[in-house]
């Protein structure tokens, strides 16, 4: 006998939780106290409570650890679509509690797909690579600073920011080979991507760090998550030009990197973005059909156990 499934919406703040379920709203601390209390007033509740949350970029990743470890249901649902949702009912007003009730809606509305948990392994790995781009990004801007400055004390002390961020670079480097090396399943991940030729390294750390759904995707949800899917926009006899939207850019930064690899090494996608280039499609659009096949073929190469040929298809 199938268990109902009860949908609970959940507003994340810095300092709290606002829930709204089926009888009205509780509120609970964003604290690890509060979590366990959530946790044990949700399996206190009648049916299968699948809990539904925005992902705000960090406040949320505690509580739905906590969520998961307890073996609850959880949706990390993408915060533009739950405002569109929103919008679709007429609801512009904007408060935790009506924002909680939206996304208990928007669950009943559409049953969206639960959120894998993340094993401590990935958590590790995402925070590890998530700061190696931040400190990557803050060498780059140093310098790009650094160009413009002409007081002898000033470049001094622009010249020391960039070694100490270059010394931190070189540290998260190590912390993330160690991550590797200690953990078998990883390497093994890291090492199947790396058969497709222009995935790198830390190309393959990054699509495991920001994309883990990756090996259990279908066919053209891995590109839709990165957000290299183009969308159609036609109407009537009116079609107008394709375009990417959304998806996560810290995957698509590592695929466009990676692409440009692809594009001049690999044995399928080189000829393949030569034959946009001949048909007359722009630089952009062609690199970003080649983010979009190597992305795909890289959910099949986790997907797939046996071995198959190294060339992105």
């Amino acid at each position: 006998m199938n268990t109902e499934i009860v949908y609970y919406g959940m507003d994340v703040a810095k300092a709290t939780l606002e829930l709204a379920g089926p009888a009205g709203g509780q509120t609970f601390a964003n604290t690890p106290r509060g979590h366990g209390q959530l946790v044990a007033w949700l399996k206190a509740q009648a049916g299968a409570a699948m809990v539904v949350c925005e992902a705000t970029g960090a406040y949320e990743r505690a509580v739905v650890a906590a969520l998961h470890a307890a073996d609850l249901i959880v949706c990390v649902a993408n915060a533009r679509a739950v405002r569109d949702f929103a919008r679709a009912k007429g609801l512009l007003a904007k408060t935790d509690r009506i924002d909680a009730r939206v996304l208990r809606d928007f669950g009943l509305a559409l049953h969206p797909r639960a959120t894998p948990a993340l094993s401590a392994a990935q958590i590790a790995l995402n925070a590890l690579a998530t700061e190696y781009q931040y400190v990557v990004a803050s060498i780059t801007r140093e310098k790009g600073h650094a160009e413009h400055l002409t007081n002898p004390q000033v470049c001094s002390l622009s010249e020391a920011r960039i070694a100490e961020l270059d010394r931190q670079r070189k540290k998260l480097l190590t912390a993330l080979a160690h991550a590797l090396k200690s953990n078998p399943t990883l390497a093994e991940q890291v090492k199947r991507l790396r058969q497709a030729k222009g995935i790198g390294l830390k190309t393959a750390i990054s699509l495991l760090a920001f994309l883990p759904e990756l090996g259990t995707l279908e066919q053209g949800q891995a590109a839709a998550l990165a957000g290299v899917a183009p969308f159609n926009r036609d109407s009537g006899k009116w079609h107008g030009k394709r375009s990417i939207q959304r998806g996560r850019p810290a995957v698509r930064k590592a695929l466009f990197m990676a692409s440009l690899t692809a594009s001049r090494r690999n044995p399928v996608l080189a000829p393949f973005y030569q034959r946009l280039l001949e048909r007359g499609k722009p630089k952009k659009v062609a690199l970003t059909a080649v983010m979009r096949k190597l992305v795909e073929y890289a959910n099949r190469l986790l997907a797939t156990p046996q071995k198959i040929s190294p060339c992105a298809t």
